[in-house]
Parts: C-alpha cells; sequence; structure tokens
C-alpha cells in the first residue's frame, strides 16, 4: 500500500486472520530458522530496530508484555502482545499466550493479525539453535535439559537437528518424576532418561539447556566442567533467574540484545559491566568467537521483535500464495 492511498483502496484494505492451527499447519523448522537468522543478521547490522519492551505483572497473576520493532527498509512493522498466565492450566489451556500483528508502516493500518503461540514456540527454539551452532563444540555428544514443557521440547529438537554427534539426553523435571511423554516423542533419536540429580547431570554434559519458568537456580556453579555451552532460555522478566551465582563470571556470554538481557535476562544478575557479545554481531561476523575447547559459553535467550517479525511476514506470505486464512474487510 503507498503512503498516500487512494479512496478505492481504503475502501478495499482487508485484514488477514491466521489463528493456531492455520499458523501451526504453515510453519515449517528451515523456513524459521532462515527468518530467524535474518532477524539476528538484521539487527546486527542496525537495520532493523527493536523497541523498549513492555513487562508488567498483572493483577490477575499473569504477565503482560509487548515486543515490537520495525525494518524501515523493508517496510516491515509490528508486535507481539504476549505474556504468562498460569491459572490457564487449571482450564487445560496453554499459560504462555501471544497475538503478532503486522502493519503497513505507510499508513498504519493492520495487514495481518496471528496467533503468536506456536509463533514464539519455533522461534525461540530457532533461536537456540543458532546459538548452538555458534557456540557449542561441534563434537558435543550429551545434553542436559532442564524442563518437559513446549518450550524445552522444541529447544531439543533443534539441538538435536544441529548437533549431528547429540547421543544421550538427560532431563530434570519439575517434582523428580519421569515425563514419559518427552521420552516417548525423542526415544527414537536419542538416549533419553530422567535425571536423578541435577549437578551430576550437568557437570556429565556438553551442553545445557535451561527451559523452565525460571522460577530460581536450577544447578551449583561448580558443576558446570570446562567446555560446556549453556543456552539459557526460561529468564525474559525482571526477577526470573535459572543460572547460579557466579557461572557467568567464568563464562564467554553472548547475548540476542545487550539491553535487554540487563533488564530482563540473566545478566540482570551479573557484575556490571560484565562483557558480553549479541549473537547477530557472531552470525555476522563483526565479532569473532575462536572458541577454546576449555572455555564455558553462556547464550542468553531473551527472544527479539524482530524474530516474532520476521517470521510472520514469512507466515503472512505464505498465507497469501497458498490462500489460508481467514480475509476480513477493513475499511478506513
Amino acid at each position: 500500500m503507498s503512503a498516500h492511498p487512494t479512496p478505492i483502496d481504503r475502501a478495499q484494505a482487508a485484514l488477514l486472520l491466521l489463528d493456531t492451527h492455520q499458523v501451526s499447519t504453515l510453519l515449517q523448522p528451515q523456513a524459521v530458522l532462515a527468518a530467524v537468522h535474518e532477524a539476528f543478521t538484521l539487527h546486527s547490522q542496525r537495520a532493523g530496530r527493536v523497541f523498549p519492551v513492555v513487562r508488567e505483572a498483572l493483577a490477575t497473576g499473569g504477565v503482560f508484555g509487548i515486543k515490537s520493532g520495525d525494518v524501515p527498509a523493508q517496510g516491515l512493522l509490528g508486535f507481539k502482545a504476549a505474556g504468562f498466565w498460569p491459572a490457564n492450566r487449571a482450564q487445560g489451556g496453554e499459560p504462555h499466550q501471544a497475538t503478532v500483528m503486522l502493519m503497513d508502516p505507510a499508513t498504519g493500518r493492520p495487514l495481518c493479525v496471528l496467533d503468536g503461540n506456536a509463533i514464539t514456540t519455533e522461534r525461540t527454539g530457532a533461536a537456540g539453535a543458532l546459538g548452538l551452532q555458534q557456540l557449542a563444540r561441534a563434537d558435543s555428544e550429551q545434553l542436559c535439559l532442564f524442563g518437559t514443557g513446549v518450550q524445552a521440547r522444541v529447544q531439543l529438537r533443534f539441538a538435536l537437528q544441529v548437533l549431528p554427534a547429540l547421543r544421550r539426553v538427560r532431563y530434570v523435571a519439575h517434582g523428580g518424576q519421569r515425563n514419559e511423554g518427552l521420552e516417548a516423542a525423542f526415544a527414537d533419536r536419542c538416549d533419553i532418561a530422567l535425571a536423578t540429580d541435577a549437578n551430576a547431570a550437568v557437570a556429565a554434559s556438553d551442553v545445557v539447556i535451561t527451559a523452565t519458568p525460571g522460577g530460581g537456580t536450577l544447578f551449583d556453579a561448580a558443576a558446570v566442567q570446562p567446555g560446556t555451552h549453556i543456552n539459557a532460555v526460561g529468564t525474559d522478566t525482571r526477577g526470573k533467574r535459572e543460572l547460579p551465582e557466579g557461572l557467568l563470571e567464568r563464562a564467554r556470554v553472548v547475548v540476542d540484545d545487550a539491553t535487554q538481557a540487563c533488564q530482563m535476562g540473566e545478566l540482570q544478575w551479573a557484575p556490571p559491566g560484565l562483557p558480553c557479545t549479541e549473537l547477530g554481531d557472531v552470525i555476522t561476523g563483526q565479532v569473532q568467537v575462536a572458541r577454546d575447547a576449555q572455555d564455558i559459553t553462556v547464550f542468553d535467550m531473551t527472544g527479539l521483535a524482530l524474530q516474532d517479525l520476521t517470521v510472520a511476514r514469512m507466515l503472512h506470505t505464505r498465507a497469501v500464495a497458498q490462500g489460508v486464512g481467514t480475509a476480513m474487510a477493513w475499511p478506513w
């Protein structure tokens, strides 16, 4: 749409709606990985902007947030309204809820509204995969997974995809109970079993992924051995935490966005001025990471608005091409 649409353009304007089933059908892991790679590249080149994040506790017990941004040269603008509502579990629903909207930057009119749950899950898994590709040892064979939910599973799925030598997975579950569904989902791809001792599982692992609600430290810093890589996924709000005190000071720390990481990621717990590198700069080669075999590396993931927008744009393009979704008249 042009900056000065004609009256007939306004009268014929439409809004495309994509529900959770349509989004899930259109999502393809490799396409998501490419879109998230583009988001990190745009962020590194400062061709894409991420605006200040809104993240607020609600009287209902939930947490509400808005992540937004744009890519001016590509005409990409939008936001994700999302958060965490733990009471949803009592209704059999998913506590994480998200909605993405793409907008026309020339007019401010909405172009597409997408259910954001699957988008958030897949783009976070893809971001974790890129972190593993850039930072984990390529010969990593054993992984320790904290969490058994939706995000833990997508992180493991992508990890098995990008780390071919990965063979053995030990998971730490809330309450220490086996999760037969998780084991069944991955039994044909790896040796997977419940870890009865979190510290021992961390000490024996080449890669550690923490994908929990961020309710507190999950293991002792001393358990982390030289050469370990950690993807820290669950800390995305001020006050949340997964990693133990003293670990970040021993590690080479990489983040998706330095400001966000200090505000609501694991870096909120780090000493002021702790050095960190943005993953986008590693991907674009602006920063070289020559990983020593004994290095401990941490990827602190808080989630970029640009990831949501590049994935949503890919879905919007696919939906239009395939005639998927509900088009509503949206004249103005």
